[in-house]
C-alpha cells in the first residue's frame, strides 16, 4: 500500500480509503471483518459523511473502532453541511451542530479529515473558514478539507486563511476517474476536470475521489448495449468513454490486469497526491483494488487512457 501525506495530519494516508456509505451497525459482524482485511493490507483510512445512512455509517465505524480499540491508527474523514429539502446549509450552525453529532456516532473525540460535503457558492468564504478554524483550535478537527467545491473556491477560501492567519483547506475531495461524466451524478456535485487536476498537480494538491471507479462502468457488466442503469447511462455512456473503457481492457491484457483494476490505477497514478475512496464488499473486491495500488502508469500511459494523448506511446 501506498501513502500520501495530507497537511494536519501527523500520519500518512493510505491511497485506498474505505468508502462506508452502506454500512449500519447490524451489519457489524460482516464490514468489521471486510474493514479488518482492510487494515491487514496497509489501509487506515475510513469515509463517511453525517448524511450516510442516517448516521448509521458513523455509527458502525464507532463501534468497529471502539471493538478493536484502533481509534489512534485510523485516519478517520467524515463530511457535513450538506444541504437538506430547505437548501444550502454551509455555515457555521450546520458545521457546529452536525460535528457534535458525528463525533458522538464515531464515539471520538476529535476527526482527522472533516469536509464540507457541498458548496454554497454565495456564502462569503471568511466565515466558513473561521468556523472550522475555531474547531482546530478545539482539538476537534486535525485537518480541513471540501467535497465538491471548485478549485477557484477552494482558492479563495485558501488566500482569505492565508491573508487572515488562519489555517485553510489542505484536500479535495471531488469525483475522479477514467471516465469522464457527461453531467454529474447528483445535482450539484464536482468532477475533477483537466484544469482542475493541472491546478492539484501546479498545487501537489490533495485529492480524495469519489466514484473512483466511475461507479462500476468498468467492470465488464455494462456495454454500450445494455442500458438498464438509467443513472450509469445519463452519466457516462458516451463514445469518448467506451474507447477509453476499450483502451483500459487493452492496456490491461498487456499487464495482466483487469480493466477495472487499469481504471483504478489511473486515479492513483496522478502526478499530484491522490487517494480512491473504494466501496468493496467482499474480500475478493478489496483485494483487487488492493492489487490495482501495485500498477504504475507513465504520464504517456494516462493521456493515453483518457484520450488527451492523440496517438499510443505506451
Amino acid at each position: 500500500m501506498d501513502y500520501i501525506s495530507i497537511p494536519g495530519l501527523d500520519k500518512r494516508c493510505s491511497q485506498l480509503m474505505m468508502g462506508t456509505d452502506y454500512y449500519k451497525p447490524e451489519l457489524l459482524d460482516t464490514v468489521g471483518e471486510l474493514l479488518d482485511a482492510y487494515v491487514a493490507i496497509g489501509g487506515n483510512a475510513v469515509d463517511s459523511a453525517y448524511i450516510y445512512g442516517g448516521g448509521n455509517s458513523e455509527k458502525t465505524i464507532g463501534l468497529w473502532m471502539e471493538s478493536r480499540r484502533n481509534r489512534a491508527d485510523m485516519i478517520v474523514l467524515t463530511k457535513g453541511a450538506h444541504h437538506n429539502a430547505n437548501g444550502p446549509r454551509v455555515n457555521k450552525q450546520a458545521i457546529d451542530e452536525e460535528l457534535a453529532v458525528s463525533l458522538e456516532r464515531l464515539r471520538t473525540d476529535y476527526v482527522d479529515l472533516y469536509a464540507l460535503h457541498r458548496d454554497d457558492p454565495n456564502v462569503h468564504v471568511g466565515p466558513i473558514v473561521e468556523a472550522l478554524n475555531e474547531h482546530i483550535e478545539a482539538g476537534r478537527i486535525r485537518a480541513i478539507g471540501v467535497s465538491n467545491w471548485t478549485t477557484s473556491r477552494i482558492q479563495e477560501a485558501n488566500d482569505y486563511a492565508a491573508a487572515h492567519g488562519l489555517v485553510g483547506f489542505t484536500f479535495s475531495s471531488p469525483n475522479l476517474s477514467l471516465a469522464k461524466p457527461n453531467e454529474p451524478y447528483w445535482a450539484g456535485c464536482v468532477s475533477a476536470d483537466a484544469e482542475d487536476c493541472a491546478w492539484h498537480e501546479k498545487k501537489q494538491f490533495p485529492l480524495l475521489s469519489w466514484s473512483s471507479q466511475a461507479r462500476g462502468f468498468f467492470t465488464g457488466l455494462f456495454t454500450p448495449d445494455v442500458r438498464d442503469n438509467a443513472d450509469l447511462v445519463r452519466v457516462f455512456y458516451s463514445d469518448a468513454n467506451w474507447e477509453r473503457y476499450r483502451r483500459a481492457e487493452q492496456l490491461g491484457k498487456e499487464r495482466g490486469a483487469s480493466t477495472i483494476q487499469i481504471a483504478l490505477a489511473y486515479v492513483l497514478n496522478q502526478p499530484f497526491p491522490t487517494c480512491a475512496l473504494i466501496g468493496p464488499k467482499n474480500a475478493d473486491e478489496l483485494h483487487s483494488c488492493h492489487d490495482a495500488t501495485r500498477i504504475k502508469l507513465s504520464a504517456e500511459e494516462l493521456g493515453w487512457l483518457d484520450l488527451s494523448a492523440e496517438k499510443q506511446t505506451i
